[in-house]
């Protein structure tokens, strides 16, 4: 079979994903707090076929950048006011049902049990959609708001998330496919000899189980990961089945590719099992330069400052204490170590000041962006995916929902007559759509 493309649309419950511009855009709707908002984009992106829509997460409001939150309120930036994807995710699978929906969730300020029977829960809601962004939390103001005085080292955040997927996995084997029974005329509920606890007893957690959700329609989420550093790649490579990635150039692109495969082979994984999805912003017009236009309107309304209040959110360093007008330094930070290893390359590469580097941050949080007809920004998925830097997309929205409208519309189209994006959805679970094998064997694996 002709390998196909994947689509996911990204989004975080709040009034700005990538683009910082977005909620400021007179084409966006800023209801994010409302149940429709989000409806509307998933009846957008299960229209145009797409996977799954993903949602990014933050456990705190953005204490980094400066003494305190005035800022990131006035502006509006990356997770000042966030709703919990969990619920979000409830809702659009309700109103959809194809359309698979990835929800982020710590590993750091969650329990595994407390998680695995979220997620569990969520699939059998969703009838079998859903996916589990694993992160390991970024910030010192989220390990504050869970009771902490400071965030766990970068090293041991991943130590301990690897338990963590462990005890989530051996928890969602706990009942048997076949163990619910519901036999009204026997009286039999379920079948002890098919529910078995999981005791177990690790360095970091306990948990006795079993989980008191009976195995879902996928058996356990479809697991997704970020890993950016290279204990974050390792990471990633032992457990994700999708990795979302974010590299603006593609030479980087296509080397992240190689080594997460690679990686991947040496854990005695199949590399097909890991798909791989670099983000990007689309603009599309009738002709390049509508579409030009379009990028240059968005990219004019990016507030450096907003750039720099996630970029410190992100790496969980203070930018507020450099001269924005000079290069950007060669400095350590705790957060996501790769996300801004890749900054500062194309900092040192284009002589870009803190400031170029925060209206760049604020424009899409070091996206790509695809301009030109829908012909156009198909040719440039279509480069990226048979170059070897791709095994799917994800399409950011430069305002919502119009970019999903206009994506969908016009470039879902052209990806088809290309032969490289189905026309139909072949299943009815998110691994179905992302051609992903059953659990039992994969799980039989990892908790080995």
């Amino acid at each position: 079979m002709t390998r196909q493309l994947h689509l996911g649309g990204f989004q975080i419950a709040s009034q700005v994903t990538h683009s910082h511009a977005a909620w400021r855009h007179p084409g966006s709707d800023t209801g994010f707090t409302t149940p429709e908002y989000y409806h509307r984009i998933g009846r957008i992106l299960e229209r145009g076929k797409f996977d799954f829509v993903f949602f990014a997460d933050l456990l705190a409001a953005p204490v980094r950048f400066g003494a305190d939150i005035t800022e990131p309120l006035r502006r509006g930036t990356q997770a000042t006011a966030t709703l919990d994807p969990s619920i979000v995710a409830a809702s659009i699978g309700a109103v959809t049902s194809k359309l698979g929906v990835a929800i982020t969730k710590s590993a750091t300020y969650f329990h595994p049990y407390e998680l695995a029977r979220i997620f569990a829960s969520l699939d059998h809601i969703t009838r079998g959609r859903v996916a589990w962004n694993i992160v390991t939390s970024l910030t010192q103001s989220e390990a504050q708001n869970f009771g902490h005085d400071d965030h766990l080292d970068h090293e041991f955040r991943y130590e301990r998330a690897d338990e963590f997927v462990r005890t989530a996995l051996e928890l969602w084997s706990s009942w048997d496919p076949d163990a619910l029974v519901l036999d009204k005329a026997t009286g039999v509920f379920a079948d002890p000899d098919r529910v078995r606890r999981v005791e177990h007893d690790g360095r970091f957690f306990k948990s006795r189980g079993p989980l008191n959700v009976p195995h879902s329609p996928q058996g356990r989420p479809v697991l997704i990961q970020a890993g950016a550093s290279n204990t974050g790649r390792d990471f990633a490579a032992r457990w994700a089945e999708a990795i979302f990635e974010i590299d603006p150039t593609p030479e980087g692109r296509r080397a992240y590719y190689d080594d997460i495969k690679s990686r991947a082979s040496n854990f005695g994984r199949n590399p097909d099992g890991v798909l791989i999805f670099p983000a990007f912003i689309p603009f599309i017009g009738e002709t390049e330069s509508i579409a030009r236009e379009k990028q240059a309107f968005h990219n004019e309304l990016a507030d450096p400052i907003s750039g720099l209040i996630t970029l410190s959110v992100h790496t969980d360093h203070d930018f507020s204490q450099y001269d924005l007008d000079a290069p950007v330094e060669d400095v350590q930070v705790t957060g996501t170590q790769g996300l801004f290893d890749t900054a500062r390359r194309v900092a040192n590469r284009d002589n870009l000041t803190l400031r170029d580097i925060g209206k760049w941050y604020a424009q899409g949080v070091l996206l790509p962006q695809y301009v030109g007809t829908a012909a156009q920004v198909a040719d440039q998925i279509e480069e990226s995916f048979r170059a070897g830097e791709a095994d799917g997309c994800m399409v950011s929205a430069a305002q919502s929902p119009g970019t999903f409208n206009d994506f969908v519309d016009y470039v879902v189209p052209e990806l088809q007559r290309r032969g490289l994006f189905r026309t139909e959805y072949q299943g009815d679970t998110l691994r179905d759509h992302l051609g992903l094998s059953s659990t039992t064997e994969r799980v039989a694996h990892a908790v080995a």
